[in-house]
């Protein structure tokens, strides 16, 4: 099975590397990062591949530095070229390792730094420990291997040395495809509280009659969740905690204080942690029940609490000896985790105001544009026979899933609607977004904080005006797709860039910047629906914006005197306001043929919303009619349970009693669902 995947991912990445110009190595890197990132094994990567092969080697592909919490992660590939899965031995990746952790250590010294040439990758990275070298307490290097690691049980190793906490991990080809399939993004944490100096849990059992989950009253030692944390970082906190945690603060002032100051009245003044896991191995002794291991544990309220009190143990050197953490830990079963755990995440965050655009996935937004992406489709190009479709996959593996098990036959005529050229996951579409909103220092910061910028502006709007999300929403959505992807591959394959590699990425995203930037200067804006009708760019926008990708790159690659890391300087608002500066191009001449004016744009999106309006309405009437055996029930819990509910809710609920014999019109029913999602929140099971 794990050979078909992996002659699977070789055929993925040979499309990859051709689709984007880049190298198979760095296709490679793109890929496991991206996994990596989802897996929470590290929160963001800077692709910068650093080599010297004399007698001390050292060398790193990627790399991220979150100063705040003092925490330096360096990413190095073991790329194998085979077409058959080889396996990876301990003594392969302790070179790897050692090669990574020797550039750390060179980088303190600035001899080294002084040695290197300003504008190669190797400075980029040095310099920048250089510069924080005092900051990091912990240095993280993450293995990215498409070998298969011999002995699985240690996949992550600790050491210390002059006060830092050395941690090492593998993302093995297993553990790859393990995140691939997996429907949480995320494979599975194995937490023995006998091994690495942790001790068992002490805990109480708490009384449940659920068939689906059993909860336990956890009794958390500070040093203990200290160091699981240190070791498994993000991992160890669910994906909307996760986002949650980059989108705001990450540590606490007052949690740092009590930790430092009383620590033993931590255990009172904190409100303490909600996690589940899948598997307890449980031991009743004398002094009572005691949690052994864990399965699956995941943070799902806390994270601000776990992530200071690490904090407070390596950058103000606090103890953690008389610091207790209460934990609510739910065991949920395994084919209840993905109904159960997103709930308990959710309502157990309520009280730190997450909003909904923190549990993106389930987003109205994203489950509409699924919606619309299964339906509409795209014009044939020319010379094709048959209509396309672009897959948006708004839950994890939905493309890989509608392949499952199904003949060869089947799998062809699914590929034949939506190619795989035309599968877009969401964190693509809020680079492309993002983009166009003129934001490229924002995309710059990498796929997750340019998401949350997204889901923020997006739930926003859709609060605002969901309405104006429609079919030509979607159309010209794909159609900004269709001109990044164009820029992405041409630059790749460009002369220019392959001469000189490096910051494509950046140089795509500012390019598209650019482009939305002179267009607005205009008054104009491209002519979308062109676009979206040939499914191709018109000739003079490729010209355009082949002319544009490399004077980009000249000012990206050449920036201020000042600035010594040109990928943290692409990272920030004054880089975007420079190159923004730097263009006057007049748009309504060079590219006449595919743009429009701006009240031509404003009729089409105006149009657009009564369309939308319609549609909307007639959505919610077949959901209503669909319900229709259930109203009076859930109008009777509705009143029973003194749900705060409107009189035009309250009215729409009496038509809907009276189905079949009174339908209710599409605002009724509009207003039927809004006191439906009132119920459901007051404990009502649809």
């Amino acid at each position: 099975m794990l050979e078909k995947e992996y002659g699977d991912f070789c055929n993925d990445l040979l499309l990859e590397a051709d689709t984007s110009g880049e190298l198979q190595a760095t296709s490679f890197f793109q890929l496991y990062s991206e996994a990596a990132i989802e897996n929470g094994d590290i929160e963001n990567l800077d692709h910068c591949p650093v080599r010297f092969e004399g007698s001390r080697k050292y060398r790193i592909d990627g790399y991220n530095l979150n100063a705040e919490q003092g925490e330096l992660t360096l990413a190095i590939c073991d790329y194998r070229t085979g077409n058959e899965l080889e396996a990876l031995n301990a003594a392969d990746a302790e070179s790897l390792y050692t090669q990574a952790f020797r550039l750390f250590e060179k980088s303190s010294d600035p001899d080294f730094i002084n040695e290197l040439e300003d504008s190669s990758p190797t400075f980029e990275a040095a310099y920048l420990i250089y510069q924080n070298f005092d900051l990091i307490k912990r240095v993280r290097i993450v293995l990215f291997s498409n070998a298969r690691i011999a002995i699985r049980k240690k996949l992550v190793t600790k050491r210390e040395l002059n006060d830092r906490k050395i941690s090492f991990s593998i993302l093995d080809f297993e553990r790859y495809v393990g995140i691939q399939n997996s429907r949480t993004g995320s494979d599975p944490i194995e937490i023995d509280f006998q091994e690495n100096g942790l001790t068992p849990l002490p805990c109480l059992k708490a009384s449940t009659s659920s068939d689906e989950y059993a909860s336990y009253l956890v009794v958390m030692p500070g040093r203990v969740l200290g160091e699981i944390y240190g070791l498994y970082g993000a991992r160890l906190l669910e994906a909307n905690v996760r986002t949650f945690l980059q989108a705001r603060t990450k540590v606490n002032k007052g949690i740092i204080r009590t930790v430092k100051d009383e620590p033993h009245n931590f255990f009172a003044f904190n409100n303490g942690l909600t996690a589940t896991a899948s598997d307890v191995i449980l031991e009743k002794g004398v002094d009572g029940l005691k949690i052994l291991s864990l399965k699956n544990l995941q943070i799902v309220n806390g994270g601000q609490t776990t992530a200071s009190i690490l904090y407070s143990r390596d950058k103000e050197k606090a103890s953690l000896d008389d610091v207790y953490v209460q934990m609510k830990l739910s065991v949920v079963q395994e084919d209840s985790i993905e109904r159960i755990v997103p709930l308990i995440s959710r309502y157990a965050n309520t009280q730190n105001r997450i909003s909904e655009a923190d549990f993106f996935s389930s987003h109205p937004f994203h489950v509409h544009i699924e919606k619309l992406s299964r339906r509409i489709a795209a014009p044939p190009k020319e010379g094709a026979l048959v209509a396309t479709k672009w897959f948006y996959e708004r839950a994890r593996g939905q493309y890989k899933d509608k392949q499952a098990y199904k003949s060869d036959a089947v799998n062809r005529k699914f590929r034949a609607e939506y190619p795989r050229e035309q599968m877009m996951v969401k964190t693509d579409l809020s680079k492309y977004e993002m983009s166009f909103a003129q934001k490229p220092h924002i995309v710059s910061q990498g796929a997750q904080k340019c998401f949350i910028q997204f889901a923020a502006l997006i739930d926003k709007q859709w609060n605002e005006e969901a309405s104006a999300f429609g079919d030509n929403y979607f159309k010209d959505a794909m159609s900004r797709a269709l001109v990044f992807r164009w820029t992405d591959k041409m630059v790749g394959k460009s002369e220019w860039y392959i001469n000189d590699r490096g910051y494509k990425a950046q140089i795509v995203t500012y390019t598209i910047a650019v482009l939305a930037s002179l267009l607005e200067g205009d008054k104009v804006s491209l002519d979308l629906r062109k676009i979206w009708n040939s499914q191709e760019l018109p000739a003079s926008l490729q010209t355009f914006l082949t002319e544009l990708a490399p004077e980009i790159a000249d000012i990206i690659k050449d920036p201020p005197e000042q600035v010594r890391n040109i990928g943290e300087y692409c990272k920030r608002q004054f880089c975007w306001s420079k190159v923004q500066s730097e263009f006057d191009y007049d748009t309504r001449h060079e590219l006449a043929d595919c743009i429009v004016t701006k009240e031509k744009e404003k009729e089409l999106k105006k149009e657009d919303r009564k369309t939308r309006k319609i549609d909307h309405g007639i959505d919610a009437q077949a959901r209503v009619i669909a319900l229709k055996g259930k109203w009076k029930e859930i109008a009777a819990y509705g009143l029973q349970s003194g749900c705060n509910l409107t009189h035009a809710e309250m009215k729409a609920l009496e038509v809907c009693c009276r189905l079949p014999s009174r339908i209710p019109n599409p605002k009724e029913s509009q207003y039927a669902l809004k006191a439906l999602d009132k119920i459901i929140e007051e404990g009502y099971k649809l």
